[in-house]
């Protein structure tokens, strides 16, 4: 894509039912649970995206076979088959010369890969870009410290020298989630062939969704082989939802929407339904916050956005890069320590700094529908989660939204 892509609002009401990719979340941890399998897994609906590629080349770097086939139903999607090999993974290198593996700024890959290695023999060095090598990594790492493993990290970041010395049967950790609910998640993950005993400690109620969802998808796994099936990403679903609530006089559905979900964003379209005064990133939505943050202006009162503290330290500094954005189009913004709060008005269009975050573009994107002069630089960033975004938006209905880009 171009580097700045402008958007033009509807100009009239459309309807649409538009196919979303499959989840980021699910697909990742489903393609590392097939790795650990004892036999050949394929995953249908799984989301084929910078995040669930870069997951599958560590993968196979790692010596586990993996092979797609694109999605007939959902250009987003492969159908992947991989072959299993009960947790043996290629061995590292030698402390002078350990296995590269580049998790690029995958949160998912960066944590799971961590932990998967350590089943290993050797040494393995995970890196990434530049703000991977910001985020949190340190309650994983000295979990499997306490596991026995040697995690070698100046400052508990990446990148990391990881020794793999095999599974560790019995052996016994504790891992707080407070910074990110994806390094118990990777625990949990591994010790399905580890042997490990994985206490989770901070639970709270912003995180705790994420690891259930986890302990789900091990629990209905197929470790002995077969076929898995990978819902739509809810949180990705968010905009066509935030789409039709924006457009009152358009029906824009989500084709194959979920009766029931894992997902904690799945709760997105009863929560912008209601819009409710004070919404909780803690009790109410993941990152689907981040879309009703952007469509606050247009609601009929002041909303007020709560425990955003995650959002600092994901793809970008959310929070920070929210308001100052939506400062920008005109919006009436107040930041007050981890809250947002927006009073209804008015915006303006304007040129979109998106930060590499593909939420920060799909999110301001959405507001192009009904506000002109939104212009979006780094539109390709979306590759993250959802590489088919903007085609979605500017196809013909019923499949997308009929929406002109420049």
């Amino acid at each position: 894509m171009p580097p700045l892509v402008e958007l033009f609002p509807l100009s009239g009401p459309v309807q649409a039912q538009v196919t979303i990719p499959g989840s980021k979340s699910i697909t990742n941890r489903a393609l590392l649970l097939a790795a650990l399998s004892s036999h050949s897994v394929t995953l249908h609906g799984a989301l084929w995206s910078d995040d669930t590629e870069i997951m599958a080349g560590c993968l196979e770097k790692l010596g586990i076979a993996i092979s797609s086939t694109v999605d007939p139903l959902e250009s987003g999607n492969r159908t992947i088959r991989v072959a299993g090999r009960g947790g043996v993974i290629a061995p590292g290198g030698p402390p002078g010369n350990p296995l590269e593996l580049f998790v690029g700024n995958a949160g998912t890959a960066a944590r799971f890969i961590a932990a998967l290695v350590c089943l290993g023999e050797g040494n393995y060095r995970l890196f990434g870009t530049s703000r991977m090598h910001e985020r949190p990594q340190g309650a994983l790492f000295a979990a499997l410290r306490d596991l026995g493993y040697s995690v070698n990290s100046p400052n508990d970041k990446l990148p990391a020298v990881i020794s793999g010395s095999g599974p560790r049967l019995g052996a016994a950790c504790r891992v707080r989630i407070e910074e990110s609910s994806q390094f118990a998640s990777a625990l949990i993950l591994a010790a399905t062939r580890a042997g490990w005993q994985v206490t989770v400690e901070g639970e709270n109620a912003e995180e705790s969704p994420y690891v259930q969802l986890t302990s789900e998808i091990v629990r209905t796994f197929p470790s002995q082989g077969g076929n898995f099936s990978i819902e739509p990403d809810a949180s990705s679903a968010s905009y066509f939802w935030g789409a039709d609530w924006l457009l009152r006089s358009s029906e824009i559905r989500v084709a194959g929407w979920m009766a029931t979900s894992w997902q904690i964003d799945a709760r997105f379209p009863e929560t912008i339904r209601r819009f409710p005064e004070t919404i909780s990133r803690q009790h109410d939505l993941g990152d689907s916050i981040m879309t009703a943050i952007v469509l606050a202006p247009f609601a009929d009162s002041e909303k007020t956005f709560v425990d955003l503290g995650r959002l600092r330290v994901q793809e970008c500094e959310r929070v920070r890069a929210l308001y100052t954005e939506l400062l920008k189009c005109g919006a009436r913004i107040v930041e007050e320590g981890d809250t947002l709060r927006i009073t209804p008005g008015p915006l303006h269009g304007a040129e979109i700094e998106t930060y590499d975050d593909h939420r920060m573009a799909m999110c301001f994107a959405m507001l192009g529908l009904a506000v002109p002069g939104m212009r979006i630089r780094n539109p390709e960033c979306v590759k993250k989660t959802f590489p088919n975004f903007f085609e979605k938006l500017a196809e013909k209905p019923p499949g997308g939204l009929g929406v002109v880009l420049r």
